[in-house]
């Protein structure tokens, strides 16, 4: 069974008992949250698609660890105008543990 969920203006595809990581959330680290944004549920063969999304489904987890993700360097420059600029930015994120995969009624 899994989802298809949209957090952090991004989608993601979850299963029971993975990690995934996403945008940082409010929640600390040990807290539950709900993801009450699903767009698609697959248990089995049995496909449900949300119109934009499911009504009564919801997916729980964990938050397991926050963090930052590796450095990125970002670096400007303008030929022949003596001009660089190099700037480092790292991430947040939040690793959530997913607990439970609850379905609407069809």
């Amino acid at each position: 069974m899994y989802a298809i969920i949209e957090t952090g203006g991004k989608q993601y595809r979850v299963e029971e008992g993975k990690k995934i990581r996403i945008e940082k959330l409010p929640q600390d680290k040990g807290e539950t949250v709900v993801f009450d944004r699903v767009l698609l549920v697959n248990n089995g063969g049995d496909l449900q698609v949300g119109k934009p999304y499911l009504e009564g489904s919801r997916v729980e987890g964990k938050v397991t660890a926050r963090g930052r993700g590796r450095k990125i360097i970002v670096f400007k420059f303008k030929a022949k105008k003596n001009y660089k600029r190099t700037q480092g930015h790292r991430q947040p994120f939040s690793e959530v543990l997913i607990e439970k995969i609850v379905t609407g009624a069809k």
